[in-house]
């Protein structure tokens, strides 16, 4: 059975369908916001690849590894995509998290708000459940 991948025309996140049999198009709405007018994307195939050969390719970057010692936001995202970490999540979260840092919005920024909306408090606080 087939997974096929969109894009939503309203909030532009990709969003994936897995799809019962073979036969017609299948009826899609966006499940992040509802929107019906979606374009079918192409999807990406896996090749399988050692640890060790993914370390050796990031750490061979020499721009990339300058950019995550400097806390590059992109450059997380970059280094995640190639470790293969963002295509197997599909939380509505941790896609909203990768579109942040995709547009430079700094990790702790990102990661205050998402707890802040997760378990509540101050937006920004910087409880870390030390000793005051």
């Amino acid at each position: 059975m087939p997974i096929y991948e969109y894009r939503c025309k309203s909030c532009r996140r990709k969003v994936q369908v897995y799809v019962k049999g073979f036969s017609g198009t299948p009826e899609v709405t966006c499940s992040f916001c509802g929107g019906k007018e979606l374009d079918r994307l192409f999807s990406t195939f896996a090749m399988v690849r050692g640890d060790s050969d993914i370390y050796d390719d990031i750490l061979s970057d020499s721009s990339l590894v300058n950019r995550m010692m400097a806390n590059d936001p992109k450059a997380l995202v970059e280094w995640s995509r190639r470790m293969g970490g963002t295509e197997g999540e599909d939380t509505p979260e941790y896609q909203e998290m990768i579109e942040r840092m995709e547009r430079g919005e700094s990790v702790e920024s990102v990661a205050s708000d998402m707890k802040q909306r997760q378990f509540g408090g101050e937006p920004g606080s910087a409880d870390d459940g030390g000793e005051d």
